[in-house]
């Protein structure tokens, strides 16, 4: 194998998002306990761990650029509030019911049930904070995101300064673990676990994007290493979805998912750099544009698309074909409105 050139992550970005959409969608089509290729499919949700660890090394680019604290959080709104607000604002307001809020209220809320269900409402248009309370999943992925964010630009800081911040990724690790077993922690904050057990593979892609963006290389004969360590945890998770689902808690194998998250990666960036350049306009060009609207697809294909076709009974496969063929147009003319309203605002 040649030496493999990191910049290689972030030259096949957009097609790895792609990749990353499109197995999350696998994941959430459902599909029978009983039928043998269930493990594999849940293995969908390491799109997430994806997503997660090229936001870090993305986030990472930006803030080379410039360190303007006000600026990056403007960038980060504008790139996630304007389909949010149409996707998930549209959401949230038709479901919205005067009188009757989605979730208690914390501390009680108001007393007036009126009032309560407009606070309740304006809470999850702007932030989904039923999810931070309730842990309640619609759209989870990206009150997690913003969360990621605000303490990001702090974290990059610290690791221009000395690098040695960088082991401070272990600390989200020994988190998980207090979080899940040390009893009065858990009852607190062990609701969205969903979200802390993700921060350790984020904090690795802010890591390692300095390496990406200095074109490193990595010897090849590496790739031994790289390949085995995907083909263990693969294994592993499979089979841990296949014969012990529900059965273990789930941070334990979403820290198996760090290892395969970034072997995956490291594999798939390989994959489309091999593509040759007479079909790339047939392969990579393709799902690169799928990357490019990943947000807006994350958004609108479980709620909108996903629920009206599973209740049509057609099998895995053609619901899955159906959700790609209808979600995709849809979120291509969402990406395009709102970057003409991003356009507009930041002229």
């Amino acid at each position: 194998m040649k030496d493999y050139n990191l910049n290689n992550i972030s030259k096949y970005r957009g097609e790895l998002m792609g990749f990353a959409i499109i197995i999350v969608m696998l994941f959430h089509v459902s599909l029978s306990k009983t039928s043998p290729w269930f493990g594999l499919r849940r293995m969908g949700n390491l799109g997430v761990d994806i997503f997660f660890f090229l936001s870090g090394i993305g986030l990472w680019y930006s803030w080379a650029k410039q360190q303007d604290f006000k600026r990056f959080y403007l960038n980060r709104a504008l790139r996630i509030y304007p389909a949010w607000l149409v996707i998930a604002g549209y959401y949230y307001v038709s479901n919205f019911r005067v009188g009757h809020p989605t979730y208690a209220l914390p501390f009680g809320g108001t007393g007036n049930a009126v009032a309560d269900s407009w606070i309740d409402l304006a809470g999850d248009v702007l932030i989904n904070w039923d999810f931070w309370l309730y842990d309640e999943l619609t759209f989870w992925y990206v009150p997690a995101t913003m969360m990621m964010y605000l303490f990001a630009p702090l974290y990059m800081q610290l690791l221009r300064k000395d690098r040695t911040f960088m082991w401070l990724t272990v600390l989200p690790l020994m988190w998980c673990i207090i979080m899940m077993y040390v009893v009065p922690v858990h009852k607190a904050v062990g609701h969205i676990e969903i979200f802390w057990s993700r921060i350790p593979i984020f904090m690795l892609g802010i890591n390692c994007a300095e390496a990406i963006r200095q074109k490193e290389t990595m010897k090849g004969h590496a790739w031994w290493m790289i390949v085995g360590f995907f083909a263990l945890s693969l294994w592993a998770c499979v089979w841990l979805e296949q014969f012990r689902h529900g059965r273990f808690p789930l941070y334990t194998e979403r820290m198996l998912y760090i290892v395969l998250a970034i072997t995956t990666i490291l594999i798939m960036a390989e994959v489309f750099s091999r593509v040759p350049e007479r079909l790339q306009k047939v392969v990579n060009k393709p799902i690169a544009w799928v990357g490019g609207i990943s947000l807006e697809v994350y958004l609108l294909h479980t709620k909108f698309v996903l629920l009206p076709l599973e209740r049509m009974h057609l099998g895995y496969r053609p619901t899955f074909a159906l959700l790609l063929v209808i979600s995709l147009p849809i979120a291509w003319i969402i990406s395009k409105i709102c970057g003409m309203v991003i356009k507009r605002i930041r002229i």
